[in-house]
């Protein structure tokens, strides 16, 4: 199965931004679904996730103002961000876990301007 992230672009500073990562196999039940980010010359780091159970974490610099949520028919999670800084930019990548193995989309690029 392949995993498909989109919706990164160019954004202000305060404005909003809609991540989406799509299963290439809508059959693949994902025990776990999340989103990291990985800034120039930082460490990728986790952004949000939830589980099939509907557990949801946030990374501390997000909190309050990105959201993550999923559709498990079209075994799909999504990702809102609000009030973006240019301290978010990076590069996003989904990840699903499914019978212990990780999959990794190929990443969406976010840019925020000052």
């Amino acid at each position: 199965v392949q995993l498909q992230a989109s919706g990164g672009g160019l954004v202000q500073a305060g404005g909003s931004l809609r991540l989406s990562c799509a299963a290439s196999k809508t059959t693949y039940n994902f025990n776990v679904m999340a989103w990291y980010r990985q800034a120039p010359g930082k460490q990728r780091e986790l952004v949000a996730v939830i589980t099939s159970g509907g557990n949801i974490n946030y990374g501390d610099s997000v909190k309050g103002r990105f959201t993550i949520s999923r559709d498990t028919l079209l075994n799909a999670w999504s990702l809102q961000m609000n009030s973006l800084t240019p301290e978010d930019t990076a590069v996003y990548y989904c990840k699903g876990i499914s019978r212990g193995f990780e999959y990794w989309g190929p990443g969406t690029l976010v840019t925020v301007s000052s």
